[in-house]
């Protein structure tokens, strides 16, 4: 007997969909209170933490496509938030680097992000939110190697 896909049943729909709620809880605070959208954060956040980057970089620390990564580093290069460089490794390439203003503005959004989280998660246990946390990184490293064509 065949099986049945029951979407409320399927995990993998489940998690697209409350990722999808908890992206666009955060994505209209980001936008309302910094006019950034949710591409334009990540770069921003990946930047504070791990310095200057390559677009390609980017797409691989974000996991989003080259061409979202370029729209929102032209958007944060226009708003002054990013700087561009040539990149000494790759000259077809450029190094894509927080100026002060974009520091300014992570200094000013990581606090209400850690807010955000704090207020989506309130609900959950600290140990709760551990076991999420690990069994994240277990559904990626799964989805990965079903990529890499492993599983």
């Amino acid at each position: 007997m065949p099986s049945v896909l029951k979407l409320d049943e399927f995990l993998p729909y489940r998690l697209s969909i409350a990722s999808n709620a908890v992206s666009d809880a955060v994505a209209t605070a980001y936008r309302t209170l910094f006019g950034l959208r949710i591409p334009e954060w990540r770069l921003v956040a990946v930047l504070a933490e791990g310095g200057a980057m390559s677009q390609q970089a980017l797409c691989g620390r974000t996991r989003m496509d080259k061409v979202t990564v370029s729209r929102a580093a032209i958007a944060l290069v226009d708003r002054g938030l990013v700087g561009r460089a040539a990149n000494p490794g790759d000259q077809r390439s450029h190094l894509l680097t927080l100026s002060g203003e974009g520091k300014a503005l992570y200094a000013e959004v990581a606090p209400k992000a850690i807010e955000l989280e704090r207020r989506i998660f309130a609900a959950f246990s600290d140990a709760e939110r551990r076991q999420l946390g690990e069994m994240l990184a277990r559904l990626e490293q799964a989805a990965k190697s079903l990529e890499d064509g492993v599983a």
